[in-house]
């Protein structure tokens, strides 16, 4: 098959790792079809880039049915506050098997096992396992904590910058969003090197966030430092600022996890299969720098995590 042969289906298409992998494939010159909960200029952005935008619902049949027509492989991409993981899951893998999808890269999680104390943890390993019973190649991408959690957890003052979190001081290597389209992208294209495979993704180095906030300070030039929190006073912080309950309870959970070393180590896998080297948490920082200019959407002031 040449490039433009394939069509290849994206959900979550405006996402973390969904936007950046409908663009990696269209720079290779591939037919996608950005599957988008709503039209806005995130979508009108993917527009620009050549893929076609089908608005809709994971959970409606219909809809997805109709997105998966002419479709050789597809990604699945679940938004954990939705959730409906398994519903979702099931619409989605049936949609697929009808349509003849050949392949499928399921975005799941590094922690996901049958007796994980998160409940959404629970579901992405049941969602595989629902996954590895079709007759399509599946590929599931365990993936550490995202990168960019680096700036949603990020308090910005006039003088300095903090990160507080609940993670204490375990260690994990973290993985930008893009740096997951390039795997992405490259399992899509090639599945049958992938089939029946479960990669743990990681960044390029493990750290603490204690080396966090040493590299983003040298990055931005300003005093940063890092405040550990327990979990009970950052989740009690997240509902007094009006979360989702149910990423609450898995922040909660993931923490857990964290502490227990389940998100320990780094590997080279992101080089091996997207073809680079995966972004440096300064590197990162470097590229976005304006917006730490301001807090992240998790950041948590002194006050509130004491009142």
């Amino acid at each position: 098959m040449t490039a433009t042969d394939s069509l290849f289906l994206i959900t979550g298409a405006t996402g973390n790792t969904g936007a950046p992998t409908v663009k990696a494939l269209r720079e290779e010159g591939h037919r996608v079809r950005a599957f988008v909960h709503t039209l806005d200029e995130r979508s009108d952005r993917l527009k620009e880039l050549g893929a076609e935008i089908v608005a809709g619902d994971v959970h409606d049949f219909a809809a997805l049915s109709a997105a998966m027509a002419d479709v050789r492989a597809a990604y699945f991409c679940y938004p954990l506050p939705a959730g409906r993981l398994l519903d979702a899951t099931a619409v989605f893998a049936e949609a697929a098997i009808e349509a003849g999808v050949e392949a499928v890269v399921n975005m799941s999680q590094m922690v996901a096992r049958r007796d994980a104390p998160s409940p959404v943890s629970r579901q992405h390993w049941l969602a595989e396992r629902l996954l590895d019973r079709t007759p399509m190649m599946i590929t599931h991408l365990r993936s550490t904590l995202f990168l960019e959690w680096v700036h949603w957890c990020w308090q910005r003052t006039e003088s300095e910058g903090v990160l507080r979190t609940p993670f204490a001081h375990g260690r994990h290597a973290p993985l930008l969003g893009p740096d997951h389209a390039a795997v992405i992208a490259a399992i899509l294209t090639k599945p049958d090197l992938h089939q029946g495979q479960s990669y743990r993704l990681t960044g390029p180095a493990e750290v603490d966030h204690r080396d966090i906030a040493a590299e983003v300070g040298q990055s931005l030039g300003i005093p940063v430092r890092y405040e550990p929190v327990s979990v009970d006073a950052f989740t009690s912080a997240l509902t007094a600022a009006g979360l989702p309950k149910i990423l609450i309870e898995h922040i909660a959970a993931i923490a857990q996890d964290y502490h227990e070393g389940f998100f320990a180590g780094s590997n080279n896998l992101v080089e091996v299969i997207g073809g680079h080297r995966p972004t440096t948490v300064g590197q990162y920082v470097a590229s976005v720098r304006d917006t730490f200019d301001h807090s992240g959407r998790f950041a948590l002031p002194q006050d509130r995590l004491t009142a």
